[in-house]
């Protein structure tokens, strides 16, 4: 409860916006029904949701309750999603004998990345809804994989393991893969006018979460007087974000063989460069809103967000579409990795989620000082060879 004994204190509410939290378990099932779901957390988004309750639970002050939006593709993910999270807020308030769903929050929310007019449809809903977002982690994503260059993946991994499996290069990706069209056809629009292609897995992983940070810009800027901390927004990019994926000729990696990988590290430089002298006049016009906006008045100041990069790890999801055995393999492989000396195979989404959900929850302060001597940093989800879970800065080549 809040100090004056109810929940209506507005410091002590956080808003967490969570994207892309429906996770693989549908497909694991389709390949072997008898699979138990309760034993993995599922995909990164959801694993993150489920982080973001438990550390929530365990680092704040009983007076502060979470309000966790989290969004999916389609109404049917959506609910899925919410009912998931609420068994697991009962299984964990039945470990703690407390009554524990008065502190917690879930608001399913539809967003597809791909679609422009989906991005604003929830700008919109959400701009008329909130007051504030305290932090919103951009997780949804597409790969584009189309499947494994097999006798080069046999080759890598029999001569160079574990590199093979922690920076693999045998990865097969689709190539030109566009967006349906975001014009809406109608008779004001001349049937010249064409409409430039706007790839899929560039909008998916960057653009779409562009836009929408732009757009919800208010809600991350207008802050209460007695909450000094700033909004944070927070990437996550990848281990495989490799400089030689992405040509600035080609920024949406419409041509690139490798999409997926080019979209993550122009999500780097983006986050990375963010505060920089040099791009300053453009991130602050990206994030600037009006002092006459409706979410501002004499009791709220308005702070720009602070932009953050993360990556989980490595984790065994079906990002690839493989048969079972295979996907078991493939988990194995991860595991030999880690006990060879690999920090960054985390393999499950849950410690994956590690470096996210810390950089959501920890305070300004300690952030700030964790970044003032070295700059900006990559945190990355990072686990020893037990598996005990850590934040470690990570080196971005460039």
């Amino acid at each position: 409860m809040a100090r004056n004994g109810t929940f209506s204190a507005l410091e002590d509410r956080v808003y967490i916006l969570v994207t892309g939290a429906n996770g693989y378990v549908n497909a694991l099932k389709t390949l072997a029904p008898r699979y138990n779901t309760n034993l993995h957390p599922s995909g990164l988004g959801f694993a993150t949701c489920c982080r973001l309750v438990d550390e929530f639970l365990e680092t704040r002050p009983p007076f502060q309750s979470l309000t966790l939006i989290f969004t999916a593709r389609d109404a049917n993910k959506s609910h899925a999603t919410l009912s998931r999270l609420r068994l697991h807020l009962q299984k964990r308030a039945k470990r703690l004998n407390a009554p524990l769903e008065s502190r917690i929050t879930f608001q399913p929310e539809q967003l597809d990345l791909t679609s422009l007019r989906s991005v604003q449809i929830l700008s919109k809903k959400l701009l008329s809804s909130l007051l504030r977002i305290d932090a919103i982690i951009l997780n949804a994503g597409y790969g584009g994989f189309t499947g494994i260059n097999w006798p080069l993946a046999i080759w890598s991994v029999l001569t160079n393991f574990p590199h093979s499996v922690t920076y693999p290069t045998y990865k097969v990706s689709g190539v030109g893969y566009v967006t349906k069209p975001q014009l809406v056809s109608n008779s004001t629009v001349s049937s010249d006018v064409k409409e430039p292609p706007l790839a899929e897995i560039f909008c998916s992983n960057v653009f779409g979460h562009y836009l929408l940070c732009h757009f919800l810009a208010p809600l991350f800027s207008v802050r209460p007087l007695s909450i000094p901390s700033r909004s944070r927004i927070i990437w996550i990019s990848s281990v495989e974000a490799y400089a030689w994926t992405f040509s600035p000729s080609d920024l949406q990696g419409l041509h690139a063989p490798t999409a997926y990988e080019s979209s993550k590290r122009l999500t780097d430089i983006l986050a990375l460069t963010a505060s920089l002298p040099s791009t300053k006049p453009w991130t602050d016009r990206f994030l600037s809103i009006s002092s006459s906006s409706s979410h501002a008045d004499e009791n709220k100041n308005i702070r720009e967000p602070s932009i953050y990069l993360t990556h989980p790890g490595i984790c065994a999801t079906t990002i690839i579409a493989l048969p079972l055995i295979l996907h078991w393999t493939m988990t194995l492989a991860f595991y030999l990795a880690r006990w060879f000396g690999s920090p960054w195979h985390t393999v499950s989404a849950y410690k994956g989620a590690c470096a996210p959900v810390w950089i959501a929850l920890a305070s300004q302060s300690q952030l700030d000082s964790m970044e003032e001597d070295e700059g900006a940093a990559k945190w990355g989800s990072s686990v020893d060879r037990m598996g005990e879970e850590r934040v470690t800065r990570t080196e971005v080549e460039g």
